[in-house]
């Protein structure tokens, strides 16, 4: 044998030493992870769980699912069989791919897969035999999954809740959220030894001492803004303030103004600064710089001390906020605008107001602001009569916790809200990139728990508003009251406020 083929003393001893700093790093990301353990232990035992089993309701819509697959066995076998043809033929591919006949593999014929997505952009999912595999494999069981839940005969309620948690699961079964089955984690841990692993848990562990035992995923720089140094920075000041909001009023920009203010009534599920992110997205600058006396609404973010407030005291609000701003400005009327559920709300107090004769309002605008909830979007799978049990549970001390609303909102966008993050931080190490609106969505706010419960019930179980049988503090709240111009706009991609359900609410 010649000496070539054995490494020299240099190359043993690097040899070496990779090998200890890969057990070292491996070493140090197995305590880590034991603290994460241990911090998510604290956090159960210090947790009251809910005995229901299922708070989420989803077994009623399975059990019909299931029903509808067996009522149709025909139906059901031909499908099954189909996706077993088609999992021979990805097979047959793999193994001559294996082999080296890539002409043969490429005449194999392929079934068609659902698109891959960014998870898959990695060279090796496509040049890797075994990789290639395993993605072809994944995503056809995936677009299985998905059409037989799309295409079962089912109430198109409990079809929307049976999708929903069948794409999440499939989403969260992808072979790129497991650090063994992706090529880039383990070229990453590989190349670094392990050190991307240790980087990855320990921010995983910030982020559970963050959600105080949950796991609250970063998903962007939560240190590169800060509000009032490089967000929100159009200027003004608190002109008043209750026991709910703040009224925020901007400087004017020009010379000369319009005689009639505007009022922006933001969401209180979300801060108001993001219409204010920066000077390039804020739509509060460009207003004054157009000449609009432009005040806005800080909801204050609740606890126990706003455990009895209501959907009709945070119109009372509204309104006590109006008469300030006709103080400040000497005028008699302003203009409203507003943004989702702050729309929804802004609906009922023009209409309540409208119906008094009280003619402070001039007009109302819409931002995706929902009045028609027979389609409310994938929020509404969360929102039936046994879910809202299990919301109440976890406002017992008045108030609904921020992360609650959060964690909903990124299963909405499971894909790129949870999962990239967690290959992209835990796995591969990599800090999230600065994003001014994912900070702004991260600094979530809780809710009054009067309040939430009668959004969903009266709203988006119920719908009354649309139905003319809304009442709020014993008076009828009637669209048909509003006589002053409203306008509405809609948005093509919003999954929260869908398009047709606006315009159909216009």
């Amino acid at each position: 044998m010649s000496d070539k083929t054995l490494p020299d003393d240099a190359d043993f001893e690097h040899m070496v030493q990779d090998r200890q700093e890969f057990a070292d790093n491996m070493h140090e990301a197995f305590e880590v992870s034991q603290e994460i353990w241990e911090k998510f232990l604290e956090a159960e035992a210090d947790e009251q769980h809910s005995t229901n089993p299922d708070p989420m309701n989803t077994m009623p819509a399975f059990t019909e699912l299931l029903t509808a697959l067996w009522s149709d066995p025909q139906k059901l076998a031909e499908s099954t069989q189909a996706y077993w043809t088609a999992q021979g033929h990805i097979w047959q591919h793999a193994m001559l791919k294996m082999m080296g006949s890539d002409e043969a593999a490429s005449g194999v014929e392929m079934p068609d897969l659902p698109a891959e997505g960014k998870r898959f952009k990695h060279d090796e999912w496509s040049e890797n035999a075994l990789f290639e595999y395993i993605k072809q494999s994944y995503l056809l069981a995936s677009g299985w999954v998905q059409n037989t839940v799309h295409d079962a005969d089912m109430d198109p309620k409990d079809r929307k809740k049976t999708e929903f948690y069948a794409r999440n699961f499939v989403e969260a079964m992808s072979p790129a959220n497991f650090a063994a089955l992706n090529p880039e984690v383990l070229e990453a841990t590989t190349a670094e030894k392990g050190k991307n692993l240790v980087r990855g848990l320990k921010m995983m562990l910030a982020d559970m001492e963050r959600g105080k035992g949950k796991l609250l995923i970063r998903q962007t720089d939560m240190d590169a803004f800060e509000v009032g140094r490089n967000m929100a920075m159009t200027k003004g000041k608190v002109i008043w303030q209750n026991n709910i909001l703040q009224l925020i009023q901007y400087s004017p920009l020009t010379e000369e103004v319009y005689s009639k203010p505007l009022l922006m009534i933001p969401p209180w599920i979300n801060k108001y600064y993001v219409l204010d992110l920066n000077e390039k997205k804020s739509m509060m600058k460009w207003l004054v710089e157009q000449g609009y006396t432009v005040f806005v609404i800080s909801w204050v973010n609740p606890d126990e001390a706003q455990k009895d407030e209501t959907w009709g005291s945070y119109m009372q609000g509204a309104s006590d906020a109006i008469d300030r701003i006709l103080a400040e400005t000497g005028q008699k009327q302003t203009h409203i605008a507003s943004y989702c559920i702050g729309g929804t709300m802004a609906a009922t107090l023009t209409a309540a107001l409208n119906r008094d004769g009280d003619k402070r309002i001039a007009s109302t605008t819409f931002f995706t602001s929902l009045v028609d909830f027979e389609d409310a979007g994938e929020l509404q799978v969360f929102v039936d009569d046994k879910t809202i049990a299990m919301v109440d549970e976890q406002m017992e001390k008045g108030y609904l916790p921020a992360q609650t609303m959060a964690s909903a909102f990124n299963m909405l966008r499971s894909s790129d809200l949870i999962w990239s993050y967690v290959v992209s931080n835990y796995m591969l190490g990599k800090a999230p990139v600065p994003f001014d609106l994912l900070y702004w969505n991260a600094d979530s706010t809780a809710m009054p728990a009067k309040v939430h419960h009668f959004y969903l019930d009266q709203f988006y179980t119920q719908n009354l508003l649309i139905k003319n049988a809304l009442d709020i503090d014993g008076k009828p709240v009637r669209l048909a009251d509003i006589k002053v111009p409203v306008y509405h706009v809609a948005t093509k991609e919003d999954h929260i406020a869908p398009a047709a359900s606006v315009y159909g609410g216009a």
